[in-house]
């Protein structure tokens, strides 16, 4: 679906100190960004921000990351992240969540490595046709860059409700030298505790649309 450009996203954005226009400044500093050395858990494709709202909310001693191509839908999750957190100044960086916007191509160009210990991935585009496989955020091509700013033995959490995206991404991780801690093709009557509905999945999910749904964990290098 095309977005209509909102030419106010941007302006709204950058009076927020949540909001990290400035991206590429901060590779081997984010610790320094978020003043402590917690870990530093990724979304990749953040959308309206209701997963990273309730992520950081739950989880005080860890720093989350979001990141979105398009700002049209970034600004949303700026909006979301000053709901949920009940922020009264759009200024306050005493926050453990920022928000970019970034063409994930890109990622490693903005972290170091060993920087990051947990990347989420939530209903990604599937490109089910096979001239556009290699655009999948579960790719090869992408765990690759991953690793190289991904803690040896951290883990990709990953749900989707495309079957076949699913079982590629099995192997994906595979070849890349992830392990499959769990997976699940029924998310919601697994019995896992730690999910976090976001906006897309409670939508399908009302009308019947599994999730499915792995955790992978890095055990080998580049």
């Amino acid at each position: 679906m095309r977005l209509r450009k909102k030419y106010w996203a941007r302006p709204e954005m950058e009076i927020s100190n949540i909001v990290i226009t400035d991206q590429y400044e901060y590779k081997g500093k984010w610790n320094e960004e978020f003043k402590n050395n917690n870990p530093i858990h990724l979304e990749l494709g953040c959308g309206m921000g209701g997963f990273i709202s309730e992520k950081s909310t739950q989880n005080l001693d860890i720093n989350f990351v979001g990141i979105d191509l398009k700002d049209e839908v970034l600004v949303f999750a700026l909006r979301k992240v000053i709901e949920v957190r009940g922020i009264q100044d759009k200024q306050d960086i005493n926050l453990n969540v920022r928000l970019m916007p970034l063409n994930i191509s890109f990622i490693d160009d903005v972290f170091e490595k060993d920087e990051i210990s947990r990347i989420y991935i939530n209903f990604c585009n599937p490109w089910p046709k096979g001239r556009h496989n290699k655009r999948r955020l579960t790719h090869v091509k992408f765990l690759t860059n991953y690793k190289k700013f991904l803690k040896l033995g951290s883990e990709v959490w990953f749900k989707t409700d495309d079957t076949e995206l699913f079982e590629h991404s099995v192997e994906y991780f595979k070849t890349c030298g992830f392990e499959i801690l769990y997976s699940t093709h029924d998310l919601h009557n697994s019995g896992f505790e730690e999910n976090v509905v976001t906006e897309y999945e409670a939508k399908f999910h009302a009308i019947g649309k599994k999730a499915m749904f792995l955790r992978a964990k890095l055990i080998v290098e580049n």
